[in-house]
C-alpha cells in the first residue's frame, strides 16, 4: 500500500468540493490555490469555462509591496485586490472554493479581506 502525499489528499478533497460547487455567470466561483511560494485567486464562470478575473503574488505590482509571497499578510492583499477586480467586472457575489485547503490561516485571511472589500459569499 502506498501512502498518499499531502497534495494528493488535497486534490481528493478539492474534487469532493467541486461536486457541489459550480460558478455561473451571475455567481462565479472564486477559486483559491496556494503553493509553498505563492498565492493564486481566480474568478471563474464554470458554464463558459472562462476566467473572469485573476490575481496572484507573481504580479510585479504586488511583489514590491509584500514582504513574503505566501503568508497571511500577502493573502489579505491578494483577497482585497481580487474583490476590487471582481467588482470592477460587475461581480457582487461569488461561490468560495478553498481548493481543498483548510479554511484556516492564509485561506481564511484571503476570504475575510475579500468580504471586507465588498464581495459577498
Amino acid at each position: 500500500m502506498r501512502k498518499r502525499s499531502r497534495n494528493d489528499m488535497r486534490i481528493v478533497r478539492h474534487e469532493r468540493l467541486r461536486r457541489t460547487l459550480a460558478g455561473t455567470a451571475e455567481k462565479p466561483r472564486m477559486a483559491v490555490f496556494h503553493s509553498l511560494n505563492h498565492l493564486y485567486v481566480q474568478i471563474i464562470d464554470d458554464d463558459l469555462g472562462r476566467t473572469l478575473a485573476s490575481v496572484s503574488t507573481l504580479e510585479k505590482a504586488l511583489r514590491g509591496e509584500l514582504k513574503g509571497t505566501c503568508n497571511v499578510e500577502a493573502a489579505r492583499v491578494v483577497g482585497r485586490l481580487a474583490a476590487e477586480r471582481a467588482k470592477a467586472k460587475g461581480i457582487e457575489t461569488v461561490v468560495f472554493d478553498r481548493g481543498g485547503h483548510q479554511y484556516h490561516g492564509k485561506v481564511k485571511a484571503l476570504a475575510d479581506a475579500a468580504r471586507e472589500a465588498g464581495l459577498k459569499f
